[in-house]
C-alpha cells in the first residue's frame, strides 16, 4: 500500500482523526492584509484556508477565466496588499490564504500538484481579464513564486490564468467520484479538470492575448539535452523522477526534477534546495556500493535536474508484495518458513547498506521498502538521498515515509535504527508500523502476533522491539502478553468496546461531520452520507443491535433538512443511502422527501454502480415500495450484450461497489420481488461480465484484475462478487458459475490484510468467512475504554462504515449490509430486501 499524499494533509488537524485542515487549530497570525476592515458595500467570508471578498451586487459568473498569483512566503505580504490594493477599488472578486502554514501546507511535497502554487485567485469578468494581468503584472514586477502547472502563465512573472468554475458546482467523474463541474456548451455539466498541465476545455477559445504565452509555455522542450527522457517513474508536488539514457554513451540513468519554490517541507525548503542538497550527499557519497552514482546536474525552464546512475533492480516492497505468504489462500508453513528465511538473510544486507553511510558520516533519513532497490547480482542500494544529513548534526528527517518515521526523541543514527527496526517488522506486518503512534503499546502485540505467526526467532523480533521502545530493559517478544481480539487484560475488546469507541468519538457540536472518518466525509454530503458520514454510522449501531441515538438522528435530520450543495444522489455517497437509513428509524416522510428531490434531478446521468448509481437507487426505491422500473430499465440499457476483453490497459471497474456486481443485485431483488425470468437473464449477464474483469491469481484464486494489482475485497474485488453470485445460484444452479464462485471465496484463506476495514479490507471478507475476525487483532487499537480501527492508509483512526470502526462493528456482529439479506426476508416497508 502506498501512501496517499492527500491524506497526509489531512493528518495535520488532529493526532487521531482525520480532519479538514480548515479545523486546524492555527497557532499562527493571519496574514496582515486579513485584518483591514471589510469594505463598505463588500461580503467577507472567512474558513480556516481561505479569505473570500466580493462586492455584494456584483453579479458573478458561474464560470470563466479566473488570475491567479503564485508567491514566496516572502513575497505574500507585498502581493497581498498590492491585490487588496487593485481589486477593491474596481469591485473585482478575490479570495486569498489566510496565514503563513496554510501556504506551507498546500504547497509542500505531499499537496496535489495540478493546484499547488496558488496564494491569491481573482475571479475578473472576461473583459476585465487582460487589462487586469497587464496592470497586476507591472504591480507585482520582481515577485517569485512556484509554477501553478495547472494554468497558463502570463508573462515571466507570479501571475497565471486558466479557465474554470468561479462557483461550486458538481458532478460525476468517469470513476464516480463526485468532482467540481463546469457547463459545456451543450449546457451539461462536465469535471473542471485540474490536472498538472493547462487545458482549454474543448468549446472554450483562447483570448486572443494570451496565445504568446502558450508559444512561450510550449517552446520551452527537452530537445536540447544530452539526455533523452523514456519515461516517468514518479511524480511529487516537487516534481518527478524520470528514467533516461545519455545521448553520446547510450548510458541509461535516473534524472531527478525539482521546482523552484514548490514541495515544501516543515522546515520551509523546497524542492530545488532538498535536490542541491541530494547532490552534494551524492558527491559525498562517492565510491560506496550501496550509493547511486552521480552524474551531472542542470537547469531546464528554471526546473533543476539531478542525474544519477540507473540501479536496475526492483525496490524491496514489490519483492515483498510479490513473496508475502500471507496474502494467499495457499499459504503453508513451508511457505511461512521460506519466507521468513528471505527476511532474515535480507535484513543484515539492509543493514550493513545502511552502516556503510553511517562509516562516511551520513544518516539516510528516509529508509523503506520502496526506497531500498536489490539488483539481480544481489546489490543492495539505496536512493532518495534528499533528506540525508551528516551524523553530526544530530537532526532528524519530517519527510520519512509514515511507517519508519522516527519519534521526535531520535536523533542522528538512531533515525537509521529506528526505521530498520520498523523495517523488521514490516516485512512481516506490512505497513502495520503506521499505527505506532496511535498507541503506545501497539508494537507489543504486533511483536507477539508476529513470532506466534512467523517462524523468527524470537530474539530478532524483541531486538528490533527494544530498538522501537528505546528501551534495552523490554523482555524479548515471546514474553510479550498481546491482543487476542476475543478478550485481552490491557485492552478491552469485541462489539460492546467497539461501540463505546463510536459513541466517545461523537461530535455533535460541529456542522460538518458527526463521527470521524474518511477523508472523504469533507465532500460535499461526506459528513452525512452512508459510507463516510452519520448516516452509515447509526444504521451500523442499530443493525449490529447496539441501540439507537435520537440525539444523533436529530442532528442527521437537521443536517439533510437543507442539503449542501453538490450533495450527491447515490447509496453510499448521497441522499438515497440517508434516506434508507432515516426510514429505517422511523422517519419515512423525510426519506420519501429525500427520494422525492433525487428523482426530480437528472439521475439518468449518473453511472450504474451500486456506490454511487443507479443500481443503489433502484434497490432504495424497491426498498421503500416505490416504482423502480425507470432506473432497473436504465441500468438494463447499459448492460452490453456481450463482455469485451480487456486489452490495452483498460480495466473497467468490478465488484459489489462499482462493478456490474451492484446491477445484478438490483435484477436479483427486481426478480424476486416480480418473478420477471428476464431480469434474472439480466442478472447473469452482468456478473459474467464482472467475472470477465478477473484473473486466476497463483493461488487458484479468482480476483479482480486492475491490470497492475488484483483486489479480493467487498468494494472492488473478490467477495463482493462472490456475495451477489452466491445469491444468484439460489435461483439459478449452475456448475461453471459455481466453480467460479469457489475460485472467489478462496480468499477468504487470506491471513493477512493491509487495512481492516469494510469496504477494501479485511472486515468485508468477514462478511462472507466469520472464521477471519480473530486476524482484526492486527488492525485493533484502544481509544479511551474502547477499541477502534484505523481508517484507509491506516494514519489515523475512522469511525465510519466504509473504512472505519462501524464497518468492522457491522461484520463483526453478523448484521447485513444492506440489500444483501437472504432472499425473503422483509422489512417494515413490505418490500423485499
Amino acid at each position: 500500500m502506498a501512501v496517499n499524499d492527500q491524506y497526509e494533509l489531512y493528518c495535520l488537524a488532529d493526532r487521531l482523526f482525520y480532519d479538514s485542515p480548515d479545523n486546524r487549530q492555527s497557532e499562527h497570525d493571519d496574514f496582515p492584509v486579513a485584518g483591514r476592515e471589510v469594505p463598505v458595500g463588500w461580503e467577507h467570508q472567512p474558513t480556516d484556508t481561505w479569505m473570500h471578498y466580493a462586492p455584494a451586487d456584483r453579479q458573478i459568473a458561474m464560470q470563466g477565466w479566473k488570475i491567479h498569483v503564485s508567491a514566496r512566503l516572502e513575497d505574500a505580504d507585498r502581493v497581498l496588499g498590492a491585490v487588496w490594493d487593485y481589486c477593491v477599488p474596481r469591485d473585482i472578486p478575490f479570495k486569498f490564504l489566510r496565514s503563513a502554514p496554510v501556504v506551507t501546507m498546500l504547497n509542500s511535497k505531499a499537496a496535489p500538484r495540478g493546484s499547488s502554487g496558488k496564494l491569491v485567485t481573482i475571479y475578473p469578468h472576461e473583459s476585465e481579464l487582460e487589462l487586469a494581468l497587464k496592470e497586476l503584472d507591472t504591480l507585482l514586477r520582481g515577485v517569485e513564486g512556484p509554477y501553478i502547472l495547472s494554468d497558463l502563465r502570463y508573462a515571466d512573472g507570479p501571475l497565471y490564468v486558466r479557465y474554470g468554475g468561479f462557483v461550486p458546482r458538481y458532478c460525476l467523474d468517469d470513476s464516480g467520484e463526485q468532482v467540481t463541474a463546469i457547463e459545456n456548451a451543450d449546457g451539461d455539466f462536465v469535471p473542471d479538470v485540474r490536472g498538472p498541465s493547462f487545458v482549454v476545455p474543448p468549446w472554450v477559445q483562447l483570448p486572443e492575448f494570451l496565445k504568446p504565452q502558450l508559444e512561450a509555455r510550449n517552446a520551452v522542450t527537452t530537445g536540447g539535452l544530452p539526455y533523452e527522457i523514456e519515461a516517468v517513474m514518479h511524480f511529487s508536488n516537487g516534481g518527478g523522477v524520470y528514467l533516461g539514457w545519455e545521448r553520446r554513451t547510450g548510458e541509461r540513468v535516473v534524472l531527478k526534477e525539482a521546482r523552484p519554490h514548490a514541495g515544501l517541507d516543515a522546515g520551509g525548503r523546497d524542492a530545488v534546495a532538498r535536490l542541491q542538497h541530494e547532490r552534494d550527499m551524492l558527491q559525498r557519497l562517492k565510491g560506496l556500493d550501496a550509493v547511486p552514482e552521480y552524474r551531472d546536474y542542470f537547469t531546464l525552464g528554471e526546473h533543476h535536474f539531478l542525474v544519477m546512475e540507473f540501479v536496475d533492480g526492483n525496490p524491496l516492497q514489490r519483492q515483498l508484495v510479490q513473496r508475502y505468504p500471507l496474502t494467499r489462500a495457499n499459504c503453508s508453513a513451508a511457505s511461512l518458513a521460506e519466507y521468513t528465511a528471505w527476511v532474515l538473510e535480507m535484513l543484515p544486507r539492509v543493514r550493513d547498506a545502511v552502516e556503510s553511510l553511517h562509516r562516511r558520516g551520513v544518516v539516510f533519513g528516509d529508509l523503506h521498502p520502496n526506497n531500498i532497490l536489490v539488483t539481480e547480482t544481489g546489490r543492495v542500494v539505496l536512493i532518495d538521498f534528499e533528506v540525508a544529513m551528516p551524523v553530526e548534526d544530530q537532526g532528524r528527517s519530517l519527510l520519512a515515509h509514515p511507517a519508519f518515521l522516527a519519534p521526535p526523541n531520535r536523533r542522528g543514527a538512531e533515525v537509521d535504527l529506528y526505521s530498520l527496526a520498523c523495517l523488521c517488522f514490516g516485512l512481516f506486518a506490512p505497513q502495520a508500523t503506521i499505527m505506532l503512534p496511535l498507541a503506545n503499546n501497539k508494537i507489543t502485540q504486533l511483536a507477539h502476533l508476529i513470532t506466534t505467526t512467523f517462524p523468527v526467532p524470537p530474539e530478532t523480533i524483541a531486538t528490533a522491539l527494544r530498538t522501537i521502545q528505546g528501551d534495552a530493559a523490554t523482555p524479548p517478544a515471546a514474553d510479550v502478553d498481546a491482543l487476542s481480539f476475543k478478550g485481552s487484560p490491557e485492552w478491552p475488546s469485541g462489539v460492546d468496546a467497539m461501540v463505546r469507541a463510536i459513541l466517545a468519538t461523537a461530535t455533535p457540536g460541529r456542522r460538518d461531520r458527526l463521527f470521524p472518518g474518511d477523508i472523504a466525509q469533507f465532500r460535499p454530503g461526506g459528513g452525512v452520507n452512508f459510507a463516510h458520514g452519520a448516516a452509515g454510522v447509526l444504521y451500523a449501531l442499530d443493525a449490529a443491535r447496539a441501540g439507537r441515538y435520537p440525539e444523533y438522528e436529530d442532528w442527521l435530520l437537521d443536517r439533510v433538512s437543507q442539503p449542501a450543495p453538490g450533495t450527491p444522489l447515490g447509496f453510499y455517497d448521497g441522499l438515497h443511502g440517508i434516506a434508507h437509513t432515516l426510514d429505517r428509524f422511523g422517519h419515512r416522510d423525510t426519506a420519501l422527501d429525500l427520494v422525492d428531490r433525487t428523482m426530480r434531478e437528472d439521475w439518468r446521468r449518473l453511472d450504474t454502480s451500486l456506490s454511487t448509481g443507479l443500481a443503489g437507487i433502484g434497490l432504495n426505491l424497491l426498498h421503500l415500495g416505490l416504482d423502480a422500473q425507470a432506473v432497473i430499465e436504465a441500468c438494463a440499457d447499459r448492460l452490453p450484450d456481450d463482455v469485451p476483453e480487456l486489452s490495452g490497459g483498460s480495466n473497467p471497474r468490478a465488484g459489489l461497489m462499482h462493478g456490474s456486481s451492484g446491477s445484478a443485485l438490483l435484477f436479483l431483488h427486481a426478480y424476486e420481488h416480480s418473478g420477471d425470468h428476464a431480469l434474472l437473464d439480466l442478472a447473469e449477464r452482468a456478473l459474467r461480465q464482472d467475472l470477465r474483469r478477473c484473473i486466476r491469481t497463483q493461488d487458484g484464486s479468482l480476483q479482480v484484475n486492475q491490470g497492475w494489482r488484483t483486489l479480493p475485497y467487498l468494494e472492488e474485488g473478490s467477495v463482493g462478487i462472490a456475495l451477489v453470485l452466491d445469491r444468484f445460484l439460489t435461483h439459478r444452479p449452475d456448475e461453471e458459475l459455481r466453480a467460479d464462485l469457489d475460485a472467489l471465496q478462496l480468499v477468504t484463506r487470506c491471513g493477512f490484510f493491509v487495512q481492516p476495514g469494510l469496504f477494501a479490507g479485511r472486515a468485508g471478507l468477514v462478511l462472507a468467512e466469520p472464521d477471519l475476525i480473530p486476524g482484526l487483532a492486527w488492525h485493533a487499537l484502544p481509544y479511551r475504554d474502547g477499541l477502534a480501527f484505523p481508517g484507509d492508509q491506516l494514519l489515523r483512526l475512522s469511525m465510519d462504515f466504509a473504512t472505519g470502526t462501524a464497518g468492522v462493528l457491522l461484520a463483526v456482529s453478523g448484521a447485513p449490509l444492506p440489500f444483501l439479506r437472504p432472499p425473503g426476508v422483509h422489512t417494515g416497508s413490505g418490500a423485499p430486501l
